[in-house]
């Protein structure tokens, strides 16, 4: 039997044009032009934010997993994501790079944070087996 999910937020949007058109969210705190990565475009692309929504979701699992291990986070903790878009031979497909900043911590107790975060942040469950991650301590 399937156990039915408690469904805690469910994100809305509107997109027309593709990568060279718009996207707004249900709610309107959300309302960016695009355009392709590498373009003369003065929007932003799919890799930018999904990157950006990522890494926001990995520190937040950051701090959940800190919470449990009796650690504080920095106050100036930090992500660099980086979403490359790839192609090969006609085939596209992304691959990615979460560099984290975590300054004055121990480097086991940052490393056993980003595991942890890996293994719960919702984007990096929904990448997993799908695109090639690798984490930095940086």
């Amino acid at each position: 039997m399937t156990q039915v999910a408690n469904v805690l937020y469910t994100g809305r949007t509107h997109t027309t044009g593709g990568r060279e058109g718009a996207s707004r969210s249900s709610d309107g705190r959300l309302d960016v032009k695009l355009s392709s990565p590498g373009t003369a475009g003065s929007g932003t692309n799919p890799e930018q934010l999904f990157a950006a929504g990522w890494s926001a979701c990995f520190e937040g699992a950051m701090g959940l997993a800190a919470r449990k291990m009796k650690v504080a986070l920095p106050a100036d903790t930090a992500i660099d994501a980086e979403v490359d878009l790839c192609n090969v031979d006609g085939d596209y497909f992304l691959q990615a790079r979460l560099n984290v900043s975590l300054p004055g911590l121990d480097n086991d107790v940052a490393k056993a944070l980003t595991e942890a975060a890996h293994q719960t942040c919702p984007y990096s469950k929904a990448t997993r087996g799908n695109i090639d991650v690798v984490i930095n301590l940086v």
